[in-house]
């Protein structure tokens, strides 16, 4: 496998592990700094390069001055250690401290030699065979090479040839430049450093300070999504401020706005929408139960009519009487939901849910003989703070459900638990269960599924019996769930307990 290749998934997988900035305020200042630092290092480097770059060509141009005078007076053997003090061939007294000479002939040193700082007389230097081959190596160009002896560290050498055939080497130290290039690199690190330190801070308050508005349009959007806009009448909270619309956050300060007061117009609208829906369904429901009761009534009275009445007026006075029933049923209903949804408060004490269930079950057991009736109570009461009318509906809507939408000897199951300061009841059902796509809206009004889930119903519901049970039990602040697959149908409603409401 390439290397390459095994180094990069460490590496991805480090940068995948660094911390990333979440906010945009973060971001744009973790850029700046980011930016202001790839700025310094670039001036950084290039100061460090052309200082390095300046002063080794100010050592070549002394080599050059000096020429190879040093080497020469090795080139005879003419240099003694008692010339220190200097003769014609073996003056030191011109060359720097550090100045490094030597002779080769026939690619082999023969003479080395190192000017000491203090008053050594001895200038010769032990070199190591390494050294010998780097020196040797060295190409005679006249011009500055950087190498580096084990003897004697880093020097910049020049070559020469010689008059005899040999080459003369002469060098100084690199040690000054690159102590003067290191105290640069300390000092820039250091001042770059603060620079990118006090960026950081400068920019990270002026990003603030500019971000401001959108932290402001942010705040208002938060409040605006923490409303129910679902239903009811909805307040909006305060428009975001504008700040100048030249500028990108300003506009779009000023088109959130515009966005907000055309929800604010749809919300009043659909509203106003929902008032008069309420109050038509309201004055129809209540306005049609006088003549609804009045042809129930009358076809039970021509029922009763004592002469003989032919087979197919009984039959229709029936009809009428079944029907008219089934529709008062249906206005009581719509009547029931329209003042819920006014928000008409419901009677409020305390209520056994045990006996509610118990007398709703003996009821349903004698509606639906041919089901299979189970009860699962706690051996205490439950009480819950309510309206013992409507909870019982919501009972009895339940059981009717389970009865009338699923074929004879389904087991219908009825369980009454406490949870912490919960009340949860459930209707459990093993019939066919509830498809999927009609799940969401369950408990949506006129939602009619008793052909799906059982093929040889005949009830004529409305599809307003769930839609009752929702209704009553948030009315009593409390919640109802679905659970449904093939074989498995499970209804649960949680009501706070009486000692916590």
């Amino acid at each position: 496998m390439n290397p390459l290749r095994r180094l990069r998934h460490p590496l991805r997988d480090l940068f995948r592990r660094l911390p990333r900035p979440r906010t945009l305020r973060a971001r744009l200042t973790a850029g700046l700094v980011v930016l202001l630092a790839v700025s310094c290092a670039a001036v950084g480097v290039a100061a460090v390069v052309e200082l390095d770059g300046f002063l080794t060509g100010r050592l070549d141009q002394q080599l050059q001055q000096t020429g190879p005078s040093f080497p020469q007076s090795l080139e005879h053997g003419k240099y003694k250690p008692s010339d220190r003090d200097g003769d014609e061939h073996g003056d030191t007294r011109r060359q720097a401290s550090g100045t490094f000479g030597a002779r080769l002939l026939k690619g082999r040193v023969t003479n080395a030699a190192l000017v000491p700082a203090g008053a050594d007389p001895d200038l010769t230097v032990a070199l190591t065979p390494r050294d010998r081959a780097v020196l040797a190596g060295l190409p005679v160009d006249g011009r500055g090479h950087t190498v580096r002896l084990a003897s004697v560290g880093a020097y910049r050498l020049l070559a020469w040839p010689g008059r005899d055939g040999d080459v003369l080497i002469t060098g100084l130290p690199l040690e000054p430049v690159h102590a003067t290039v290191h105290r640069l690199e300390l000092v820039a690190a250091a001042v770059f450093g603060l620079a990118l330190a006090a960026a950081g801070v400068a920019g990270a308050l002026w990003v603030r300070w500019s971000l401001r508005p959108l932290s402001r349009v942010a705040d208002t959007a938060t409040r605006v999504s923490e409303l129910p806009l679902a239903s009811g009448e909805v307040a909006l909270p305060p428009r975001a401020p504008e700040s100048d619309p030249r500028s990108e956050v300003g506009r779009m300060a000023t088109a959130f706005n515009r966005m907000l007061g055309h929800v604010e117009d749809a919300l009043t609208k659909r509203h106003a929408s929902e008032e008069r829906l309420r109050s038509f369904a309201a004055d129809a429901s209540h306005e049609l139960r006088t003549p609804v009761a009045s042809v129930r009534g009358h076809a039970e009275l021509a029922l009763f009519h004592p002469g003989p009445l032919p087979p197919e007026i009984t039959r229709a006075l029936e009809r009428i009487a079944a029907e008219s029933s089934r529709m008062g049923e249906m206005v009581d209903d719509l009547l029931l939901l329209a003042r819920l949804d006014a928000g008409r408060p419901l009677e409020s004490h305390p209520v056994d849910l045990t006996r509610l269930v118990l007398d709703a079950v003996t009821d349903a057991r004698a509606a639906g003989p041919d089901h299979r009736w189970t009860l699962d109570l706690p051996e205490e009461p439950v009480t819950v703070t309510g309206d013992t009318h409507r909870l019982h509906q919501v009972l009895a809507n339940l059981l009717a459900n389970a009865r009338l939408h699923t074929p004879p000897g389904t087991k219908v199951t009825v369980t009454l638990e406490t949870d912490a300061a919960e009340a949860v009841l459930q209707v459990h059902d093993d019939g066919p269960g509830i498809p999927k796509d009609i799940q969401p809206g369950v408990f949506e009004r006129f939602t009619r599924a008793e052909h799906r889930r059982r093929p040889d119903a005949t009830g004529a519901g409305a599809g307003l019996g769930l839609s009752i049970v929702a209704a009553v039990v948030e009315a009593h602040g409390g919640t109802v769930a679905l659970e449904s697959t093939p074989g498995s149908t499970t209804f649960t409603v949680k009501l706070a307990m009486s000692g916590d409401t």
